[in-house]
């Protein structure tokens, strides 16, 4: 499941400019729908909290417990902890979530500033960059703080020049965990066992007796600053943990057509994560923020007043 991204923005942009509110660069769309994906994300585990503690209807489909399990799973993940004594560190890169930026080069020059993406995620996650969708070698760029220095300087002339790039695609694969689920263990072909979380006073409690004391049957675990302290301590494999990621940066990616226009590439986009229902409610809220980039304040009453009636609507 995906929202489409071109999708929401095209829709956005039609309602600002039926509405003559201005518009929205690709640049500040990106932002934005980072933002706002973000918080319908995480209104997900707030609202599962609440609803598990309310009756649900047996109706398949009006399980609103059901529905949200739904909604979360698409972000459920797993992985292998690395162990360095006397911790292991959980897995923190899905894959799946990256942070993005198109940058248009400039004739004849070779360092560029990045604009969204931060020093700290270049130097803790993993950076890929391509020229024109190309994906290319080490020995093309470098990179130093938030300034990317690319080897050889495009062309003069209006782009794209031979062999020179129009655009620099930069994808940096972000460590995504959110939270902890359930660890496991397993030696060999015996049987998996699900490690019990403890906190340290518990721990002592079970250490202090030979009865009570973890074993590789009975393993339990302590999770401090994301690293699973595993007992018995000569558990130092063989553990699996479920996780829920944090959800993909969405990005519409372009290349640029002639007067400098934004030509869509559906090839190197990266589409909102969010369950196909949160649709309405994803626009709504981008149009929430473009009230305030176009400084249209009728544009953020109406989206503030039609997000309240849909969540008031699925409170009744």
């Amino acid at each position: 499941m995906a929202i489409n991204v071109n999708t929401v923005y095209q829709t956005v942009l039609l309602i600002l400019n039926k509405e003559q509110r201005g518009y929205m660069t690709p640049l500040e769309f990106n932002k934005i729908g980072t933002q706002t994906q973000l918080e319908i994300f995480e209104t997900y585990f707030e609202s599962l909290n609440q609803q598990i503690r309310i009756p649900q209807t047996n109706v398949d489909y009006a399980d609103r417990v059901l529905n949200l399990d739904e909604k979360i799973s698409i972000f459920k993940t797993s992985g292998t902890p690395t162990y360095t004594a006397p911790s292991f560190s959980l897995p923190s890169e899905s894959g799946l979530a990256q942070s993005t930026e198109t940058i248009p080069t400039v004739a004849g020059t070779v360092a560029y500033t990045f604009s969204s993406i931060t020093a700290n995620e270049l130097s803790s996650g993993t950076v890929q960059v391509y020229f024109d969708g190309v994906l290319q070698p080490a020995t093309a760029y470098s990179i130093t703080g938030v300034i990317i220095t690319l080897t050889v300087a495009p062309a003069t002339g209006p782009p794209p020049a031979p062999n020179t790039p129009a655009n620099v695609f930069v994808v940096v694969t972000l460590d995504d965990f959110y939270r902890l689920g359930t660890v496991t263990y397993q030696s060999g072909a015996l049987p998996i066992h699900e490690l019990e979380r403890v906190t340290r006073s518990e721990l002592y409690h079970l250490l202090s007796s030979n009865l009570t004391k973890p074993s590789t049957t009975y393993p339990v675990y302590l999770y401090e600053n994301k690293r699973l302290i595993v007992y018995p301590t000569t558990i130092t494999s063989g553990l699996t943990v479920d996780y829920i990621r944090k959800p993909a940066d969405p990005l519409w990616n372009f290349t640029l057509g002639t007067s400098s226009s934004y030509v869509y590439s559906p090839n190197t986009s990266i589409n909102f994560e969010l369950h196909d229902a949160e649709q309405t409610e994803l626009i709504l809220r981008i149009l929430l923020y473009a009230g305030v980039v176009v400084k249209s304040p009728e544009i953020i009453d109406v989206a503030a007043q039609q997000i309240a009636q849909e969540n008031q609507n699925q409170q009744i």
